[in-house]
């Protein structure tokens, strides 16, 4: 019997970090298309990373991604309307999609020296399901707050994170008790690691620990936008 992603995945070569930062002394054309071979290797093994992950990740969720490397994102930077004009990131990253419109929320993962991260949450919501987020926590913050003071919650993400307006959003009542939930444009939970834990033989383990810690946000999320008052399909 063959060996799975996560049986022939073992740790993160210390090259990970140490491509990087070359690549962050010399971000330009012509040393990246000299150090291809390289760059084509430490991708290699983000991808082998990524397959394990996603396998640990769909024992306990429904994921659309198809692979690892699927889930990769471009190491190109889009140049156009920055005044950075650098061509590569100087990190790895990658992301899982959660399956049907019933299961709300993706999986993120960074990895970058001295910044390394997992997150997950909603960036951007649309108008609609700000509303209904914001409805929803107007009515009863409770559900939510319970979820934000676990122990287990607290302990991997200490907080909710993400972009928040400094008054009360229109038609909320800036007395409201959750004003200060209310507030938010963003819904993000994230935990970092150090990179001597990037590198460590349990990291794939810690991550898949940290993405199956935010089901309960994300259950909670799911409900809200794809339910109604009666938790009848919307």
């Amino acid at each position: 019997m063959s060996e799975t992603a996560a049986q022939q995945f073992s740790e993160l070569p210390p090259s990970t970090f140490g491509f990087l930062n070359t690549l962050k002394n010399n971000n330009n054309r012509e040393w990246f298309n000299d150090h291809k071979t390289e760059f084509q290797k430490e991708q290699k093994s983000i991808e082998i990373f990524a397959d394990a992950l996603l396998e640990k990740l769909s024992v306990h969720d429904v994921i659309e991604t198809l692979s690892g490397k699927k889930s990769l994102y471009r190491i190109y930077r889009d140049t156009r309307f920055s005044k950075d004009k650098t061509p590569y990131k100087t990190h790895w990253s990658g992301s899982f999609k959660r399956a049907t419109k019933y299961r709300r929320g993706g999986y993120y993962f960074h990895i970058e020296p001295g910044n390394s991260f997992i997150g997950g949450g909603f960036w951007g919501p649309v108008p609609e399901d700000l509303k209904l987020i914001r409805d929803d926590i107007a009515f009863d913050p409770s559900s939510l707050r319970k979820i934000l003071a676990n122990p287990t919650f607290i302990s991997l993400f200490d907080t909710l994170h993400g972009e928040q307006l400094k008054t009360a959003p229109k038609g909320y009542d800036p007395g409201n008790e959750a004003i200060d939930l209310l507030r938010y444009k963003q819904f993000l939970i994230s935990r970092k690691f150090s990179d001597k834990e990037v590198l460590s033989k349990n990291f794939l383990e810690e991550v898949n620990r940290t993405f199956m810690g935010m089901r309960p946000f994300f259950d909670y999320m799911s409900e809200v936008l794809t339910t109604d008052i009666n938790g009848l399909p919307i």
